[in-house]
């Protein structure tokens, strides 16, 4: 059964691929368990020095499914266990370089998680945003920490809370972005980016990016409190209504 994650390796690289393009590659919990057993043998294994995320078919991701969301919050629980808690809780925990190649949609989490790479580059089509607040939730993933200290206060409200969509342009000045890259070399920028990385004396990698990470323990506490007000909010009446009116302008 596919899990619609792609996992490669070469050259010191694991590539992890989004890979349900009839979805625009929007993430369900089998996805974010994929991610958290590749992540994790990844950094076990001295072969891997460098995490690469990809997106397929034009579309980094639009982020959670959804649906999945929509359920969550019809059934009235307030309580936010499972993969995708499992992922986020693993993001602080990760040691070695995060690269990002981001090519279109980067919706949600497709963002956030951007805010934990060491490296983003992204296509002119890049388009980031997080419309956690339309959707009467709040952000995830440790952004409200992440967002104010990479781009300061005003453009994290901007992105996280107003819900204003950034080009790669806008992205690249807000620092979420290193370099926009045209789109057909987008893939190989990124990965020969990550192979230097690999190539480079790996405890000596290791030590600089714990150093210019800081403490991990802030961001997890972070990602604990958004996820508690995230699964109270999913159980609130306002998030209830603001799904029904997604899926009713859908439909």
């Amino acid at each position: 059964m596919t899990t619609n994650i792609d996992i490669a390796r070469a050259d010191g690289v694991q590539s992890i691929r989004f890979a349900r393009p009839e979805k625009k590659n929007a993430l369900i919990p089998a996805m974010y368990t994929a991610m958290v057993e590749a992540i994790t043998a990844g950094e076990a294994d001295p072969e891997v020095g460098v995490h690469l995320f990809l997106g397929s078919s034009n579309v980094f991701t639009a982020g959670n499914d959804i649906s999945d969301f929509a359920a969550r919050a019809m059934s009235g629980s307030s309580v936010l266990e499972g993969p995708v808690l499992d992922f986020l809780r693993l993001l602080p925990r990760i040691e070695k370089p995060l690269v990002a190649a981001v090519d279109g949609l980067a919706i949600g989490i497709g963002t956030t998680l951007l805010m934990h790479c060491d490296l983003v580059y992204a296509s002119p089509a890049a388009r980031l945003q997080t419309p956690f607040l339309d959707l009467g939730l709040v952000p995830e993933a440790g952004s409200s920490l992440l967002g104010p200290r990479i781009m300061g206060h005003a453009r994290a409200f901007e992105l996280l809370v107003l819900g204003e969509a950034f080009d790669a342009e806008r992205a690249r000045q807000a620092g979420l972005i290193n370099a926009i890259i045209r789109a057909d070399a987008l893939e190989e920028t990124a990965m020969e980016a990550a192979r230097r990385l690999a190539m480079k004396p790996r405890e000596a990698l290791l030590a600089s990016r714990k150093l210019m990470r800081g403490n991990p323990a802030e961001l997890s506490a972070a990602i604990e409190a958004e996820a508690v007000l995230f699964a109270q909010r999913l159980a609130s009446k306002e998030a209830r209504t603001a799904f029904a009116a997604f899926f009713a302008r859908k439909g």
